[in-house]
């Protein structure tokens, strides 16, 4: 087992972080020795994160806690080009105030995981539009482009798996990993960011930032990737079968959140304890041994641990409960999520297929008749035998909510409105 000198990088290898890093001693000695910035650039794709760039949020927090001082990125500018990596197709175009309003959903997020302020180690927040925007076309490719090799940019996966495919690859997402070496130096000269952390698709987008520093301001920086997480059955990080897992209670609750992380594989528990949670290493060595219905336990510690970093203590507390309410009591609990639906369409009755549509737990009437011929869907816990059946006011409890399920994990509340 390596043996590093400085903090950080020690606990990035014990806790499975890092995949590949540039001149890896040497950067180990500096952040042993100096306090160092370090960024990860996020765009701005959509109004939320999701568990997909969890392990980079994590990466930033523990920079901070161990001394360091972390930027937030945000790819105000970058988004207007759109990031081809590990895409089978161009991003949609997105506009100036979609943007706009993506990186303020954004934003909430980091809040929860950083310590933003004018300390020596406290996060900052800047977006690449402030200089990529500015940029003046042919002075840009004078100054940089020359710097950059068009058979080397074509090796790069995010360019070669495109190509191999036979898929399209625009210009402007061609042009995309030499902004993000223009990023990689704007931060280096203005912050005095020596370090680029992030996923192993950007990789090659990372050499390039190094590289051109050293080429224009003969500076030495470093870089640094994760593994890509896969989970153990070999599915891609952050989807569920209702769709992404986001991190804004607003795009998916804290109890969806709770439970996503409780449904987790028996072989990710250890891995995912490591990477999503501060639980102490020591202790996530017993929790992974556990075997059996044992093993569930740590399910529970993983999904109170990383809601609890998400959301807070009080709604990972909320969400446990709940949790336990459903399938250990047999209860409904307040924190599922809640569709309202029109006490005068009650009265009349909505089809069992159109609720389960509502709910997102299918997304066709074949799925659901096929969901219900199995004895998969539920309503107030007991087998709905019928596809055409319709769900009335009368199926709700007193406070006029009907339990709705799909299978044994997802549940969700009707509620007359």
């Amino acid at each position: 087992m390596p043996n590093y000198e400085s903090r950080f990088m020690q606990l990035m290898h014990d806790r499975n972080f890092i995949h590949q890093v540039t001149d890896e001693r040497e950067l180990d000695a500096m952040m042993a020795r100096d306090q160092v910035t370090a960024y990860i650039g996020f765009d701005c794709t959509a109004n939320s994160l999701h568990v997909g760039s969890l392990v980079q949020i994590m990466m930033l927090r523990h920079l901070q806690k161990c001394g360091h001082r972390p930027i937030v990125l945000m790819g105000g500018g970058t988004t207007k080009v759109g990031d081809p990596s590990g895409k089978d197709d161009a991003r949609q175009l997105l506009s100036d105030e979609d943007i706009k309003q993506n990186k303020e959903g954004i934003r909430k997020i980091f809040e929860k995981y950083l310590v933003f302020g004018d300390g020596p180690t406290d996060a900052i927040m800047v977006d690449n539009d402030e200089w990529l925007s500015g940029l003046e076309y042919i002075k840009f490719l004078r100054e940089y482009g020359r710097h950059f090799s068009v058979n080397r940019m074509l090796s790069f996966d995010s360019v070669k798996l495109r190509l191999d495919r036979e898929q399209p690859l625009s210009f402007l997402e061609f042009n995309y990993m030499i902004l993000q070496a223009y990023d990689f130096l704007e931060l280096q000269r203005r912050h005095n960011c020596i370090l680029q952390m992030g996923g192993s698709d950007q990789w090659g987008n990372i050499i390039n930032g190094v590289e051109l520093v050293r080429r224009v301001d003969q500076n030495s920086i470093f870089g640094l990737t994760t593994p890509l997480v896969t989970t153990a059955s070999g599915e891609k990080m952050g989807k569920s079968a209702s769709g992404a897992i986001w991190l804004n209670s607003d795009r998916l609750s804290p109890y969806e959140f709770w439970q996503f992380w409780r449904n987790t594989e028996d072989g990710d528990v250890g891995r995912f304890l490591r990477l999503f949670t501060e639980i102490p290493l020591d202790e996530i060595t017993k929790l992974e041994m556990l075997r059996g219905s044992e093993l569930n336990e740590a399910k529970k510690v993983l999904a109170s641990e990383a809601t609890k970093l998400c959301h807070g203590l009080s709604a990972s507390e909320s969400a446990a409960g709940t949790a336990q309410k459903i399938f250990e009591e047999g209860l409904i609990g307040a924190d599922l999520p809640t569709i309202l639906i029109d006490t005068k369409q009650l009265e009349k009755g909505i089809w069992i297929i159109e609720a389960l549509k509502q709910a997102e737990f299918i997304k066709s009437n074949g799925e659901g008749r096929r969901l219900i011929n199995n004895g998969g869907a539920k309503l107030n816990d007991i087998a709905v035998v019928d596809p055409d059946r319709k769900i009335l006011i009368s199926d709700a409890n007193p406070d006029g909510v009907i339990k709705l399920s799909s299978g044994k994990k997802r549940h969700a509340l009707l509620k007359a409105n």
